[in-house]
């Protein structure tokens, strides 16, 4: 019987640490009650709070599915020991709807020792659950 293949060491060409997360709407929908948006702007800079807002106030699955997509690119990191850097990962929506990652300070410096650039994420929600899924865009090495 053939040896089966063994994956590539975390980080490595080739290896895509992808991150996932779930986030329950019941549960933010009872902290946005008792505790209002300003519990909210600790996770999400005031860019994606705003977009976030609609006229009558937070859109609640805009809002889960960016802590979702937060989770889910911090999850791609692999780092140990760290907390994860809420504002430090913004989560924008593009000229054409779907979700773009910036990462900014902390973020930055985690993603660059883990020899990330770019973080791409694809977000989904329903009436009970938002969920997104992350994916790290690895620098490919130089040809030499």
């Amino acid at each position: 019987m053939p040896a089966r293949p063994v994956a590539p060491p975390a980080g490595g060409l080739g290896w895509a640490s992808l991150g996932m997360d779930i986030v329950s709407v019941t549960r933010v929908r009872r902290l946005l009650a008792e505790y209002g948006e300003t519990f909210f702007e600790r996770m999400l800079t005031p860019g994606e709070l705003a977009d976030c807002r609609t006229s009558t106030g937070l859109d609640v699955l805009s809002l889960c599915g960016r802590i979702a997509a937060k989770e889910a690119a911090f999850k791609t990191l692999r780092v140990r020991g760290r907390f994860l850097p809420w504002t430090d990962i913004v989560v924008r929506r593009s000229d054409g709807g779907w979700p773009l990652v910036e990462l900014h300070r902390s973020a930055a410096e985690m993603a660059a020792d883990s020899g990330i650039t770019e973080i791409t994420v694809s977000i989904s929600h329903d009436v009970d659950y938002a969920v997104a899924v992350a994916a790290p865009i690895v620098a490919a090495p130089l040809q030499t």
